[in-house]
């Protein structure tokens, strides 16, 4: 089993950020690697409450990930499994934690996607989760606050 780590600034607060992260409104404005549609998005941000995301890539491929989340610290952390249901290999269940830390202008975020099959699957989720980061990245780039 491997991981992958991410760290991103982002310019909003950690609760602003929080609230991307776990509402179905949130996830909807950047979940997936391209500039490509969520289809559906839903959320049920408490310990032992699942999520759903289906997104469309701009090659017109769709992919579908639940899960179920473990730990959920407003604004500060959320741990949830995660497994690709459509669209993608299903090497198993995996682990996605999200940690966030305020710093001056705004937030980190530490992303971990851990118990990935090998480094391969490490590889491709590293190049898709980085697509999605951006995404969330450039929602508050200019400074706003945009879930407030």
């Amino acid at each position: 089993m491997t991981s992958l780590t991410l760290i991103r600034r982002i310019k909003a607060r950690p609760s602003i950020v929080f609230d991307a992260l776990v509402t179905a409104q949130g996830i909807a404005q950047w979940w997936g690697p391209d500039a490509g549609p969520v289809l559906v998005a839903e959320a049920d941000a408490r310990v032992g409450g699942r999520f759903r995301v289906r997104f469309r890539m701009l090659d017109g491929s769709e992919h579908e990930s639940t899960g179920e989340y473990l730990e959920v610290v407003r604004p500060e952390r959320v741990r949830m499994t995660w497994r690709w249901t459509a669209g993608g290999a299903d090497p198993g269940e995996s682990v996605v934690e999200m940690v966030l830390r305020p710093i001056a202008g705004g937030t980190e975020l530490t992303f971990t996607h851990a118990r990935l099959a090998d480094d391969e699957s490490a590889r491709s989720h590293g190049e898709g989760w980085s697509g999605a980061l951006d995404k969330l990245e450039a929602i508050f780039e200019d400074g706003a606050e945009a879930m407030s």
